[in-house]
């Protein structure tokens, strides 16, 4: 049977964190980075860096911690674990739940998230061994994946019709598209233009500290850009890009509305793709979050918009599990679902403005 035992990093592995995450099976996640935990560890999160050993291989992980006041830690895997099969995620948690209790670590349910293709077989697997779907937390457990292994013409040949035309017309019209230096004025400039897109959505803008400590993690560590389109010499829209081993990920986009220039986000987009091809070698990029494939076309979600600008580089959307609770602690477990989340996560707001998790 396979099986699996959990510890705590060592400092010499926590010290070369990035390196162990990237050797993971299916080369690991951005937001398991060494730069990311530092940011989450300004922000009411304590970062955790557990190691996997067991069935052949060994998968190194980050995990938050939270503490709740009357309950103890919520563990929160994020976009983890990393596993060389969709039943070893089960078994890591469990893992994970003996090495918290066996060391009474006061953790009362662990969150896990990996990057594991959804299906009702999957759903079912994962029922069965114990773990509670609850909502997810990630805006990229459903995306637009490109492949980006092939040569640059053969992957503009790949786009939609409507996607291709797009970057084709922006080049023949002369957007002015650049990489720009990573300065404060910058990523002020990038954060407006992001606020845009919050005045046409839902979403909940973290505030521009949380930003700019992100953004300055992963400059340093070489792993993020910056790009802007310019129209009449002005800014007009922003991507933050970032290339974590093999993989490209649009993280953060902006713009303004009612701009002249037709397919100058599409040209943003397409450099930032073919830069990060030939200075990291990227075979995948994440345009990091769509409605679910099955909400593709309902006009009324509210990132439909979106979904239609990021699929006409990808055409298909994948859906992953998402997020799944491992109770450890059934009272405890059960107070924090019925009423302690909701509560922290107004409270959080309050004292912050900014989300929970």
């Amino acid at each position: 049977m396979r099986d699996f035992t959990a510890r705590l990093a060592t400092a010499e592995e926590i010290a070369n964190w990035d390196k162990l995450v990237l050797s993971n099976p299916g080369g690991g996640n951005v937001l398991q980075s060494a730069s990311y935990a530092e940011v989450k560890s300004h922000h009411g999160w304590n970062p955790v860096h557990v190691v996997f050993e067991g069935a052949g291989y060994t998968s190194w992980n980050l995990v938050i911690e939270k503490k709740v006041p009357g309950l103890g830690s919520l563990w929160y895997m994020i976009k983890g674990p990393s596993v060389a099969e969709p039943g070893d995620v089960p078994l890591m948690a469990q893992a994970l739940a003996r090495y918290v209790r066996e060391n009474r670590r006061g953790v009362f349910g662990i969150k896990v998230e990996p990057d594991v293709v959804a299906s009702e077989e999957i759903r079912a697997r994962y029922a069965a061994a114990g773990l509670v779907k609850t909502f997810n937390l990630q805006p990229n457990d459903s995306t637009a994946l490109l492949d980006t292994s092939v040569d640059e013409e053969q992957l503009l040949k790949n786009l939609s019709s409507r996607g291709r035309n797009a970057v084709r017309r922006a080049i023949r019209e002369g957007a002015d598209v650049r990489r720009v230096e990573p300065t404060e004025e910058n990523m002020r400039i990038m954060y407006r233009l992001m606020s845009h897109i919050e005045d046409r959505s839902a979403a909940r803008l973290r505030s521009f500290e949380y930003y700019q400590r992100f953004w300055s993690n992963f400059v340093e560590a070489g792993q993020g850009r910056f790009y802007f389109a310019f129209e009449d010499g002005e800014p007009s829209v922003g991507a933050f890009v970032i290339a974590y081993g093999s993989k490209g990920t649009y993280k953060d986009g902006g713009s303004k509305p009612k701009r002249r220039q037709y397919g100058d986000s599409h040209l943003v987009q397409w450099t930032a793709i073919t830069e990060l091809k030939r200075d990291f070698g990227i075979s995948e990029y994440d345009f990091c979050g769509t409605p679910p494939s099955d909400k593709l076309k309902d006009k009324d979600h509210p990132h439909h918009g979106l979904g239609l600008f990021k699929t006409s580089f990808s055409k298909t959307v994948t859906d992953f599990v998402g997020c799944y609770d491992l109770v450890v602690d059934p009272v405890r477990y059960r107070l924090w679902n019925v009423i302690g989340e909701r509560v922290a996560r107004q409270i959080y707001w309050r004292r912050h403005h900014q989300p929970f998790y």
